[in-house]
């Protein structure tokens, strides 16, 4: 029985891994080609459903760590898909007046690259029991200078959507009603603004802890 769940668990995620990477290299694919050929201000109509996919699919990475699927804390995992939920859905694709920012660029690219080298690094190993060791430096590498440049561009983006949420009330919840309760999306966004402030910290010295542990691994071996 052991060997079976062992089996639908290697199953799952080598389907799982390979399905978004594709979805991520039409992102990269799209948004490179569209940003050479038309320029930058129409680069999210190009990326935009493959993004969708291939992002809300990572949301299952919550529910991996959760139920020990993948060794990846939840404290680690959480933070990372919750925010870019919320940049791709709550920001992008509820302010249409943001996309045809520059930043859309770097950011989609940035997300890109990173997300096919980690799902490629993933589905090998999940097909093969291991990657080849250019394929693990790149894993445990490229975030050094693609980490900042999306996070730069996330929080960019979000501080110009801020004008569109309070001038638009989208998303917000108005006083009085029946439940006496009010939401106000602009403050919530502030706030979330404020949590990058620890949260990037946290995670930019995480991934380089993992870094250090792949690479003394590969130097040992």
């Amino acid at each position: 029985m052991a060997g079976f769940l062992s089996g639908v668990r290697c199953m799952h995620l080598f389907f799982y891994n390979w399905i978004v990477f594709f979805g991520w290299f039409q992102v990269f694919y799209f948004g490179v080609k569209t940003l050479n050929e038309f320029g930058h201000e129409h680069v999210y109509d190009a990326v935009e459903k493959p993004l969708l996919f291939a992002q809300t699919a990572a949301f299952l990475e919550v529910l991996h760590s959760l139920v020990g699927l993948v060794r990846s804390p939840v404290s680690a995992t959480l933070p990372q898909i919750t925010s870019r939920l919320y940049v791709t859905w709550g920001i992008l694709w509820s302010f249409p007046e943001v996309r045809s920012h520059i930043l859309v660029s770097s950011l989609v690219i940035s997300w890109s690259i990173t997300e096919i080298i980690r799902y490629s690094f993933f589905g090998t190993r999940e097909a093969f029991g291991s990657a080849p060791s250019w394929l693990l430096w790149l894993r445990y590498s490229t975030f050094l200078l693609m980490y900042p440049a999306g996070i730069i561009s996330e929080v960019v983006l979000i501080y110009n959507a801020l004008s569109y949420m309070k001038e638009s009330g989208k998303y917000a919840f108005r006083m009085p009603n029946k439940w006496n309760f009010s939401f106000d999306y602009y403050y919530a966004s502030l706030v979330g603004l404020a949590i990058y402030v620890p949260g990037c910290p946290y995670l930019y010295s995480y991934m380089l802890g993992q870094r250090k542990k792949a690479v003394s691994k590969t130097k040992a071996a």
